[in-house]
């Protein structure tokens, strides 16, 4: 058997705080005219993506529960729900987007850090108490819905991700 690094949980846990921290100052340093300006290359505000960055680490807590229950079936159910996914990514990207438009509604700038502190929290709690085995655990996950997806990800993959997906999105922000 291949001896394995234990998983680098404090680069996670640095990683998810750091994204908390920016997302702070990003909203806390936006004025109104900032937050209802069109970002860069989507079709969101500057608001709505900043909230899509935080749904990016909601998506994660029940992202933890999917790999959890495929990664213990054969490889071929959660290939299948990938494909099957995949094939509905039209639909999909309509959702995410409309998704996002309304929520950033609820989860405004007023709202949206706290939300992202509890999400965040959350995340570095679930983390400190994985197992190395749970952390090595994968499943195949719909490559068309996000550039982030690979084709197999472990679950510390999927912790590693939404710190991609953020930082992907920030730089599409137009906040001045």
């Amino acid at each position: 058997m291949v001896d394995q690094k234990p998983v680098d949980r404090a680069a996670i846990a640095a990683d998810l705080e750091r994204a908390r921290v920016a997302l702070h100052e990003l909203v806390d340093g936006a004025s109104a005219s900032d937050l209802a300006r069109r970002s860069n290359g989507t079709r969101w505000t500057n608001e709505q993506l900043l909230f899509h960055m935080v749904f990016g680490y909601m998506v994660v807590v029940r992202l933890r529960v999917l790999v959890r229950v495929f990664s213990r079936l054969p490889k071929r159910a959660s290939r299948l729900f990938a494909r099957t996914l995949d094939a509905a990514t039209p639909v999909f990207d309509e959702v995410n987007y409309r998704g996002s438009c309304l929520a950033a509604r609820v989860f405004d700038h007023r709202r949206m850090g706290r939300k992202c502190d509890r999400v965040i929290a959350t995340l570095e709690l679930n983390l400190a108490n994985e197992s190395e085995a749970a952390l090595r655990r994968g499943m195949h996950f719909p490559i068309r819905w996000d550039p982030f997806f690979a084709d197999f990800m472990t679950l510390e993959q999927v912790y590693r991700y939404p710190g991609r997906h953020f930082d992907f999105h920030r730089s599409q922000l137009t906040l001045d």
